[in-house]
């Protein structure tokens, strides 16, 4: 299988199943699931030179701020995915392997906890929300679900193709 098409299966599947653990919390934890239009509404500010918001909740919505938060959303996914292709290489997506997965998944939490929740009001490592330790927790859960789920991915990709 090539390299693109491998790295595109396997960062969409990845998100495909931290998506479905979003899901899953509400009804096993009561934590509702991320709101991406959210995420989207912070990027849409980006292009008016506007990073940071004291609660990105309370800055003013944005049209098609769902659709830009979920397309981001998938392509980071891709792109952490490449990251993990990139590094471990053609071997990886012959005969994935567990680690490198979670290494590159867990690894990932850098990127909310030191620049979208920052940026959108939440603070670093998610430290002005009303709970922090539990945010912190949450996040590196899921972030550790999506390096399980780079690993299945490239599984089934490999057993498909």
């Amino acid at each position: 299988m090539n390299y693109l098409v491998s790295t595109i299966i396997t960062g969409v599947g990845a998100t495909v199943v931290m998506d479905l653990w979003g899901l899953a919390r509400k009804p096993l934890l009561g934590i509702a699931p991320p709101d991406y239009g959210l995420v989207g509404r912070w990027i849409a500010y980006m292009p008016r030179g506007r990073f940071h918001h004291e609660s990105i909740s309370a800055s003013s919505p944005v049209q098609g701020e769902r659709l830009i938060g979920w397309t981001a959303h998938y392509l980071t996914g891709i792109a952490y995915a490449a990251v993990l292709i990139g590094i471990w290489g053609s071997g990886w997506i012959e005969r994935p392997t567990i680690a490198p997965a979670l290494i590159v998944g867990i690894g990932t939490v850098a990127a909310p906890f030191l620049l979208m929740q920052p940026g959108m009001g939440a603070g670093i490592a998610a430290s002005r929300t009303s709970r922090p330790v539990a945010a912190r927790v949450q996040t590196l859960i899921t972030h550790a679900i999506f390096g399980s789920g780079l690993f299945l991915t490239g599984w089934v990709a490999r057993l498909i193709f």
